[in-house]
């Protein structure tokens, strides 16, 4: 074990703490540098340096870190200073809020993510040269398109006046 009480996986990155695979704990968590979850976790983790989520760990938690990487199963609210990474076979069900999101292919996320960076650039779906193209456009009926339904409980008579050109 490297000075410092720290253990070294894989890539050779330094791990100060290290809940293994079978291990459950319930609680707190907080950490000085990288920790590393392959067990079940719930409760509150924090550390703000990277915290990696193994391929066997299943954590229902608030969590608050630097970096994260999810490999296995995540649940809760994460709060990432830096960015979150969303790796092949992770499972997330949470709230996520971050500068920067990699989501890998196969990867299932489904929550929500507030990306906490600069302020997002707001782009026109449809561009009108003239009022009298833009007039036309608004007379034409609207077409929904196969990935367009409406909400649960909406009519489904009701049309959609959404323009596309």
């Amino acid at each position: 074990m490297p000075d410092g009480g720290e253990t070294r996986l894989g890539g050779g990155a330094a791990v100060n703490a290290v809940l293994g695979p079978g291990s459950v704990f319930e609680g707190k968590l907080t950490f000085t540098g990288q920790a590393r979850i392959d067990g079940s976790f719930s409760g509150g983790v924090t550390t703000d340096d990277l915290l990696i989520i193994g391929e066997g760990a299943k954590v229902d938690a608030d969590i608050r870190c630097g970096s994260l990487v999810v490999e296995g199963e995540v649940t809760g609210t994460v709060t990432a200073r830096d960015a979150i990474e969303l790796a092949p076979h992770a499972r997330v069900k949470a709230g996520l809020t971050t500068p920067a999101l990699t989501m890998a292919k196969g990867a299932v996320f489904d929550g929500s993510c507030k990306m906490n960076g600069a302020a997002p650039d707001l782009v026109s779906i449809s561009r009108h040269d003239d009022g009298e193209n833009a007039q036309n456009a608004r007379s034409r009926p609207a077409r929904k398109r196969s990935w367009q339904h409406s909400p649960k409980g909406a009519d489904r008579h009701e049309e959609d006046t959404t323009t596309f050109d």
